[in-house]
């Protein structure tokens, strides 16, 4: 499985039991807190996302992979023309969902050939009630950072988690341990103080949250801070230390397109819905609309306060 995972370009792969862990009640503790802002749906799959055996009958295993999707492009925290705006590096190439459902199906469909049929299971790339990032720790893709990513020594960050769901029993991998040590850099370079204690996210002050998932005005105490982000943010990653070596990605659908990296505010705040939909076709940034996208780009040319931008 593991060969097979590597032939179809995953870099990370690991296997965890069905069972107890940590984080699944951390999760629940989480959303009693309010942290998960408007995103009702977490609320909505809340049992069957920390347990497993409600999404597979007699699940045993969970299989994690992950991809790599850094490239050399210029970090978020890098100067730039005030003018221009940050795309998260994730969502720079193609939608991932789409490139990694076609791998994680094909190994899914390897693992029902290994074992003559007698496996089953279900597969997700971000879209199930699944929490990958903990099975991920579990299976010792890595480790969960203060930032809230999860974190590899060698790979760094900078990659998507595909899983497997499975009642096969599989040979099990040994958890990540934590690498993070002393260092809270992510914390203190937060804009917003998201990371409200190590290991804590607050979506609701989180700039990917506000500029993907959150619905209507951004609150005005917040807009400031927000900068010049128009869709994510990798801060708090671009800041990590083990990013500093994290490989760069061979996947072609991971590469930026072109216009995406640091794109002129202007381009945005002229662009019809009709240019949205062509511009940002099968890219995650489509998910934040056109109009959530001019929302952001509003903001981000107030931060600027370029010239241009004044309306007299």
């Amino acid at each position: 499985m593991k060969q097979k995972a590597v032939e179809l370009g995953f870099d990370l792969f690991g296997v965890a039991p069905v069972g107890e862990i940590p984080q699944l009640a951390l999760f629940e503790q989480w959303l009693a807190r309010d942290y998960a802002g408007e995103m009702a749906y977490l609320e909505r799959n809340q049992q069957r996302r920390t347990d497993p055996r409600k999404v597979v009958e007699n699940a045993q295993s969970v299989i994690v992979c992950g991809a790599n999707y850094h490239t050399d492009a210029p970090l978020s925290i890098e100067p730039a023309n005030s003018d221009t705006g940050w795309i998260a590096r994730y969502a720079l190439g193609d939608d991932y969902h789409d490139v990694l459902e076609k791998k994680i199906k094909q190994l899914y469909h390897h693992l029902v050939t290994l074992t003559e049929g007698r496996a089953g299971g279900r597969y997700y790339v971000d879209t199930g009630p699944v929490l990958e990032k903990a099975w991920a720790q579990h299976a010792g893709v890595g480790w969960i950072g203060k930032n809230t990513c999860v974190i590899d020594r060698q790979k760094g960050s900078f990659f998507f988690l595909a899983v497997i769901v499975t009642d096969a029993r599989l040979e099990y991998d040994q958890p990540a341990t934590d690498h993070c040590g002393s260092c809270t850099r992510c914390i203190d370079a937060c804009p917003t103080d998201a990371i409200v204690a190590p290991y804590v996210l607050d979506a609701n002050l989180c700039i990917s949250y506000l500029t993907i998932e959150k619905k209507g005005a951004i609150a005005e105490e917040l807009r400031a801070k927000v900068g010049r982000h128009l869709f994510g943010c990798d801060i708090c990653q671009d800041v990590c230390p083990w990013n500093r070596k994290a490989p760069v990605s061979t996947e072609n659908a991971f590469q930026p397109r072109p216009g995406f990296i640091n794109p002129k505010l202007e381009g945005i705040l002229e662009m019809s819905e009709q240019q949205f939909r062509e511009t940002f076709r099968r890219s995650p940034v489509k998910r934040a609309k056109w109009r959530g996208l001019l929302r952001n780009a509003i903001v981000a040319a107030g931060n600027s306060r370029a010239k241009k931008f004044i309306v007299p």
